[in-house]
């Protein structure tokens, strides 16, 4: 995929949205492009950790369970580990089976991780949400922060809702097909408005 050029997007978002463009002037640039990739399974892997944890317990749980490997495991090294050494560093029955099943797919090759970056959204996200344990905002914070998509609107996120409320001053949360309605002035950077409207809560993305 193509580099996102955020001054370009940047540029359109402030000439189509007056919100935005007062957005964009009190944060700056684009802290998406800032991202660095890492390694797809290792992503998904703190991702699937990470559910329904603070920030602090998803990283020392983290830490134990890559304290296992000499370095970031394969998938064939996370499937060969038994159950209880992972629980062992602080993992729940669930999010073990959860990370088995993304390392079996992985292996058997139903999630051609080398090929995700050539797909299209739609089409990653279809492919992510097939493992237990990743739905669909998970697979479009992946697409957002690790496969750098600019156009991804995640309708459900709590805190997309809430920043777009207070924002455009509406006086209910906008729905999924609101919010998709007032998306559209955003395309082909959806991304971009997203991390601005994120950036107004001076919040982390927040899973419904």
């Amino acid at each position: 995929m193509m580099a996102v050029d955020y001054a370009k997007a940047r540029r359109l978002l402030a000439r189509r949205d007056p919100v935005l463009r007062d957005l964009m002037r009190a944060h700056g640039p684009c802290g998406l492009g800032a991202r660095q990739h890492t390694d797809p399974f290792k992503a998904l892997i703190r991702a699937i950790i990470s559910q329904q944890l603070s920030t602090k317990a998803a990283a020392t749980i983290a830490a134990r369970f890559e304290a296992l490997f000499d370095a970031f495991p394969t998938p064939s090294q996370v499937v060969a580990v038994p159950d209880e050494r992972l629980r062992g560093v602080g993992l729940s029955s669930q999010k073990v089976g959860y990370l088995r099943d993304l390392s079996r797919r992985i292996e058997e090759g139903l999630l051609p991780m080398e090929a995700l970056d050539r797909m299209d959204d739609e089409a990653v996200v279809e492919r992510l949400t097939q493992v237990k344990g990743i739905g669909r905002w998970t697979a479009e914070m992946f697409l957002m922060f690790r496969l750098q998509r600019p156009d991804v609107l995640p309708v459900g996120d709590l805190g997309i809702v809430k920043a777009v409320q207070r924002a455009y001053k509406l006086r209910k949360a906008p729905t999924a097909d609101r919010l998709t309605r007032i998306g559209e002035a955003w395309r082909p950077y959806r991304s971009v408005a997203c991390w601005y409207l994120w950036a107004s809560l001076n919040n982390a993305p927040t899973k419904d």
